[in-house]
């Protein structure tokens, strides 16, 4: 009796044990990276749309230069991306195609 139970309390641990090991290789599986579906296409500074190209000769950005420019595709959101230098401070200006800021 005493062996019987003693195999049955072995056999839980066991199955306990091979329970937890396959808990974690289903962790691991989920820790996955997924790559970026950015779509990044340089295009001439002429090619921006009139919008974006006349917002940028006014108001707080008619003082810096745009150096250039891309039209990016984020999933389903489409936007013009405008990089600019003012002296020695450069950043990055996102637009939709009205000229509207992008987030």
């Amino acid at each position: 009796m005493k062996k019987l139970i003693l195999s049955a309390a072995f056999l839980a641990f066991a199955g306990f044990t091979t329970a937890q090991a396959s808990d974690s290789k289903i962790k691991n599986i989920e820790i996955t990276s997924v790559q970026d579906s950015v779509v990044k296409t340089p295009i001439k500074l002429e090619e921006l749309p009139k919008p974006i190209a006349d917002i940028l000769k006014v108001g707080p950005y008619a003082t810096w230069t745009p150096t250039a420019a891309f039209s990016v595709k984020d999933g389903e959101k489409m936007y013009y991306q405008v990089d600019v230098k003012k002296e020695e401070q450069v950043g990055s200006l996102k637009f939709d195609a009205e000229g509207k800021p992008v987030e």
